[in-house]
């Protein structure tokens, strides 16, 4: 067996990781670097063409810094199936889509206002490329096998997302898994991961390694921040992922109204396109929530779901206090930087961030209490509150991530720390080797192993 790191070995994003086993050369996740520019950088590589001629990529779930390169990929070249759990599949499109829409509106405003360092700004992928793409998924259920020769792959639902799973490889009786990224026992709206399978190579996230979330009730403390902010007379604005965040979001929110938590007449806005579709995806896969069917069905009632972009920028022009949600969660693009343009320079609005940001992203800046950012390449003044709720995370923290892996009944013979920042990372590691006396090391970035 044979392992090499093409992404996700150095930072939390980019998870690209090549396995070869069974006679077969296996891409698990295809992912879209994010954050610092050296790494955002990354992306504009021609891909080596190991990658391009895998046999196979599988997807453990469908978050862009897992999925977001895939049409990069096929644009290159790739030509195999993509295998991922049916609502993996149903929600990649929707990130996908987006994510090429963007990309061109971006290349077509750098373009015309002038601000692109290029002679002419071009978007990663497009649409077309997209649409290719998704021409190449092969759904794969949970607790199901796929044959390619003599390999086996499975997943397991881990929680953390819809559809999010675990990927386990197995040729003969070595087996691999990937742990994806792992959800919370607790989670709002998905349910506690599902035991660890057997490994004899284990490849474990660590986004949250060195840290555990905070003890505070995140819902009540959201609660303050609103009654607060609407009390001054101002609006919070939630930068928030589309697909996961923001669905757990309006449940929160809805909530806190049936509790008199915060005002029954307070408008919600969700001013994100894919936010709307993804919460109608999650509506066609509510028996895989944690939330009854009822509950569910409700995510958006009296939420006032904002269509095109006259509509978006009407509600940036708007002076009545709200909430907000819009994408993209750590302010990297989308609807949301309007948002902040208009109400980070006014100091009675808040800003509040549900979730990990990235470093060298604009949300990271931001949290960090940067005084100003740039925006469409305009400088923009901070002086809004700005908070960040980690409570919300989606993400496992430290002590959930090793409660999981006591779970397996033996070790694995080695153990690769993934998908995180290098301090994540190494502290996993370390809590690992010291704590189940396991073999276990982070890997680098560009780095083969013989595992």
């Amino acid at each position: 067996m044979q392992i090499s790191f093409h992404g996700a070995a150095d930072t939390v994003t980019g998870s690209r990781h090549l396995v070869q086993i069974g006679g077969q050369r296996i891409l698990l996740d295809c992912g879209m670097f994010q954050g610092f520019k050296a790494l955002r950088e990354r992306n504009w590589q021609p891909p080596p063409r190991e990658l391009v001629e895998a046999d196979a990529v599988v997807l453990s779930h469908a978050h862009l810094d897992h999925s977001g390169w895939l049409p990069a990929l096929v644009k290159h070249g790739f030509r195999g199936p993509i295998h991922a759990s049916p609502a993996t599949r149903d929600l990649a499109e929707v990130l996908l889509l987006d994510s090429a829409h963007l990309q061109e509106e971006d290349a077509r405003r750098a373009n015309r206002y002038g601000y692109s360092r290029h002679a002419k700004a071009l978007p990663l992928y497009t649409r077309r490329d997209v649409q290719r793409t998704l021409a190449r998924f092969q759904p794969l259920a949970p607790g199901r096998e796929l044959s390619l020769g003599k390999l086996r792959i499975a997943l397991t639902p881990v929680g953390h997302l819809l559809g999010a799973c675990a990927v386990r490889l197995q040729s003969g009786n070595e087996r691999l898994v990937f742990s994806g990224d792992v959800g919370r026992q607790d989670d709002l709206l998905m349910p506690a991961p599902q035991p660890l399978p057997e490994a004899d190579v284990l490849l474990i996230e660590s986004t949250y390694g060195n840290r555990v979330h905070p003890q505070e009730d995140a819902a009540a403390r959201l609660a303050q921040i609103i009654r607060d902010t609407v009390g001054r007379g101002g609006s919070v604005l939630m930068p928030a992922f589309a697909v996961g965040r923001a669905q757990a979001l309006l449940l929160v929110l809805q909530r806190l109204k049936a509790a008199d938590e915060i005002p029954p007449d307070l408008p919600l806005y969700l001013d994100s396109p894919m936010a709307v579709q993804a919460t109608a995806l999650y509506h066609k896969h509510r028996r895989l929530l944690r939330v009854g069917a009822r509950e569910a069905d409700r995510l958006s009632d009296g939420v006032h779901m904002v269509g095109d972009m006259r509509q978006s920028m009407r509600l940036v022009r708007s002076r009545w206090p709200s909430v907000i949600i819009s994408a993209s969660g750590m302010a990297t693009g989308g609807r949301v930087l309007h948002h902040l343009k208009a109400m980070a320079p006014v100091d009675k609005h808040h800003i509040v961030f549900a979730g990990f940001q990235v470093g060298g992203s604009r949300g990271a800046h931001l949290v960090a209490g940067a005084g100003e950012v740039k925006i469409h390449g305009e400088v923009v003044p901070v002086r809004a509150q700005v908070s960040q709720l980690e409570g919300f995370s989606g993400h496992a923290d430290a002590d959930e991530l090793m409660a999981w892996l006591r779970g397996l009944r033996r070790p694995p013979r080695q153990t690769y720390v993934v998908h995180g920042e290098p301090d994540a990372a190494d502290t996993l590691r370390l809590r690992i080797q010291d704590e189940l006396g396991w073999q276990v090391r982070v890997p680098q970035h560009g780095e083969t192993v013989d595992a």
